[in-house]
């Protein structure tokens, strides 16, 4: 059966990989037909209408799902094809409620004109009552117009159709998770939409362990937890999980708030070069948005010139227990970084677990970051958010099984990987970050 995916008006490159991930934590045969980024409308192949329930019943990008009854350049073509294709569904709808409407993408109608285009699907043998408020089938006529099809007068859309309303989308738990409603959020919290499609993205499901090296207030572990998942994490700062000293402006203040606490798996303060976690393949899923070292440059436990500072070695052995206590830090390349969470995912996640992070870079193709590789994790998509000069992107991983690695290609990766460690060897902010650097730069041409 075909259906019609109506979608948010933003964030296209992310409506598909949510909408694939979906299908595959609900294990749905699903097929996308037709898409156009420049369009809200998708066109999806399912074996059935509870298939298509289940597709969209946690999706956030998405509004709405519709049967489609069929597909025209004209109303006339549309109806010839209505009649030819859907005859034998009429029965079924004769003597429930129903009404239509007009859903116009680009294009505007007046009251009159709506009535006149409803009026030519009289055909329809329908005998039921129309009801306005909650009838029990609404029919949906869809016209996707030319860009400026208003002003410029134009007098056709460019697609019809006509779809009958299945379900609508959980878009609205957005409003449940606004960072303005919640209690505890810094400067780098992730707006709620983003971090749950980021959990959808990664397969966040009931029963699975999800973890966040970059904690912050908890976004994204909230994310995965509202989907059934367990949510794990830890930060260079244990004051940004800790909070102010009230129980609610904490990150488990945060999930209290939600009614997650069960959800919460734990937190701690570690960086990623300095963890405490076992290098075992545990984690379901990890998903982060790590630092851009763009206000400070990126740091990991640790002294840069250890042999001259002796006095903070012995500060440490005697008061690392203490609740005041604060670690020293050392610069931290920001390649390295991203070398250091593939090389973390690899030796963590499950098979086929998933990796999902966000990663920042310039707009400009002889200035762009390229997408992070290791052999132990294939690609699965990666997601584009545009601001004026840079963007930010949401890579997606899987990790392979052992068994589809190759030994030759691991050895040579782990060889780079040394070899490019010797290299970072800048003292500055600027010299580790390529992304600060050009950020300040307005990433003009050095």
């Amino acid at each position: 059966m075909d259906f019609l995916i109506k979608f948010a008006s933003e964030h296209e490159s992310f409506r598909v990989p949510e909408i694939e991930a979906l299908a595959i934590i609900e294990g749905l045969d699903l097929k996308i037909k037709e898409y156009d980024r420049e369009s809200p409308f998708c066109v999806v192949q399912l074996p059935s209408v509870d298939d298509a329930k289940k597709l969209l019943r946690r999706s956030v990008l998405a509004h709405s799902i519709h049967e489609l009854w069929g597909t025209g350049k004209t109303f006339d073509a549309l109806h010839e094809v209505i009649k030819s294709q859907t005859s034998h569904l009429w029965p079924k709808y004769k003597e429930t409620s129903f009404k239509f409407v007009v859903d116009s993408f680009q294009g505007a109608h007046t009251n009159k004109e709506r009535l006149a285009l409803i009026d030519t699907f009289s055909y329809l043998p329908f005998d039921g009552p129309i009801r306005m408020s909650n009838p029990d089938d609404t029919f949906t006529v869809f016209e996707f117009w030319p860009f400026n099809s208003v002003p410029l007068k134009i007098q056709h859309p460019d697609v019809i159709r006509l779809g009958r309303f299945v379900a609508n989308s959980a878009r609205d738990i957005i409003h449940r998770y606004d960072l303005k409603k919640r209690e505890y959020i810094s400067t780098t919290s992730m707006d709620a939409e983003l971090s749950l499609v980021t959990a959808n993205i990664a397969l966040a499901a009931p029963g699975k362990l999800f973890y966040d090296p970059f904690v912050g207030t908890g976004s994204f572990p909230i994310a995965c937890a509202h989907f059934g998942a367990i949510g794990w994490g830890s930060d260079i700062d244990g004051r940004s999980m800790r909070g102010e000293g009230d129980k609610k402006k904490s990150l488990p203040g945060n999930f209290s708030q939600y009614g997650l606490k069960p959800q919460l798996g734990g937190f701690f303060s570690a960086d990623l070069t300095n963890t405490p976690i076992r290098r075992r393949r545990t984690w379901d899923g990890i998903v982060c948005d790590p630092p851009y070292g763009v206000r400070e440059g990126l740091k990991v436990l640790g002294l840069k010139n250890p042999e001259n500072a002796t006095w903070l070695i012995e500060l440490g052995i005697n008061e690392w227990q203490s609740p005041d206590y604060v670690p020293p830090k050392k610069p931290y390349s920001f390649l390295a970084m991203l070398d250091d969470i593939l090389s973390f995912a690899a030796d963590t996640l499950v098979d086929n677990g998933r990796l999902s992070f966000w990663m920042p870079t310039a707009n400009d193709e002889e200035q762009e970051i390229p997408v992070p590789t290791h052999p132990c994790l294939e690609v699965v998509v990666v997601c584009v958010q545009v601001f004026s000069k840079w963007s930010r992107r949401l890579i997606t991983y899987r990790r392979l099984p052992d068994s589809q690695v190759s030994s030759t290609d691991l050895e040579a990766h782990e060889k780079r990987r040394q070899e490019a460690a010797a290299a970072h060897t800048g003292t500055t902010a600027d010299d580790l970050n390529p992304f600060r650097r050009g950020y300040f730069r307005k990433f003009e041409a050095e």
